[in-house]
């Protein structure tokens, strides 16, 4: 009983937001490449990227090390 329980809360779990994307909004997108050296390739590789993302395909995300 208990398994068919966790089962079906995992399901329901993992079938609700498979879906969903959070993608930036223009605001966001200009206002993190506004800090950007060249900001107008920024803005349109983001653009696209969100795109990308919302049409369902995979996107590559760069991850930076944290400085202290």
């Amino acid at each position: 009983m208990k398994l068919r329980l966790k089962s079906c809360l995992f399901l329901l779990v993992f079938f609700s937001f498979s879906n969903e994307t959070f993608s930036l909004t223009d605001y966001q997108i200009k206002r993190y490449c506004k800090n950007q050296k060249k900001v107008i390739p920024c803005i349109k590789d983001l653009q696209e990227k969100r795109s990308n993302l919302q049409k369902g395909k995979l996107i590559e995300i760069p991850v930076s090390p944290y400085k202290r």
